[in-house]
């Protein structure tokens, strides 16, 4: 007999193996209010534009804080832009029955980690590299 840690992934999955107390359902609410989040917060950047378009003031000024100001919103953009596809694999996985298992290891995301980053694809060891 395969004792569910030495199990992969999918074979834990077709077993109808969850993790814990993060069933389908509360992955479900957790993911789509992570998505949520995302998806305002990204609305939020877009809306603000870029202040070094604005015809008051010459591109490329130095001494402007309008560059420094679009280049930080840049990259809040392209952050959650990339927070926003880990929310699409994280839903992908909670489709193919393996959300809440390692994508290195198969092992399982503690609960706690998957209640405080939904989206966790590693458990914390992995995470850290140790």
């Amino acid at each position: 007999m395969v004792s569910a840690s030495s199990a992969s992934p999918q074979r834990r999955a077709a077993r109808g193996a969850t993790v814990g107390r993060v069933d389908e359902a509360q992955a479900k609410k957790l993911l789509a209010g992570e998505r949520e989040r995302v998806e305002g917060d990204l609305t939020a950047a877009r809306r603000g534009g870029f202040e070094e378009s604005d015809e008051r003031r010459e591109p490329g000024d130095f001494a402007s804080e309008g560059l420094y100001q679009d280049e930080l919103d840049t990259g809040i953009a392209e952050s959650l832009k990339r927070r926003l596809e880990e929310v699409e694999r994280a839903e992908e996985r909670l489709a193919a029955g393996t959300y809440g298992l390692s994508v290195r290891s198969g092992e399982p995301i503690p609960d706690e980690r998957l209640v405080a980053n939904p989206c966790a694809e590693l458990t914390v060891d992995e995470a850290q590299g140790t």
